[in-house]
């Protein structure tokens, strides 16, 4: 596991190939609580492609000196994205 913020990932390899392709991460707050929102990529082993852009955003708590992960929440499609981004933006309104 990781002992920082920043070495957290999402990036998995299963059989040598990348099977979760971590693409960017924002870290949303730092502390012995985590909140981290990572966009990724899923192998699909049957086109042997990358598919559509996913988003998720986990918390993780540190103990002993090192993150695990305590939570997650899967965003599945940029239209969910979106989404969730009108209904932040509507109530956070000044």
């Amino acid at each position: 596991m990781a002992e920082t913020v920043d070495e957290l990932t999402v990036t998995y390899e299963e059989g040598g190939i990348e099977t979760v392709k971590e693409l960017d991460k924002k870290i949303l707050t730092k502390g012995a609580w985590a909140t981290v929102i990572f966009r990724y990529q899923d192998w699909d082993r049957a086109k042997e492609v990358y598919g559509a852009e996913k988003y998720t955003i986990r918390r993780y708590q540190k103990r002993n000196g090192e993150y695990q992960q305590k939570s997650k929440f899967n965003i599945s499609s940029k239209d969910q994205a979106q989404q969730i981004i009108a209904a932040l933006e509507e109530w956070t309104k000044d």
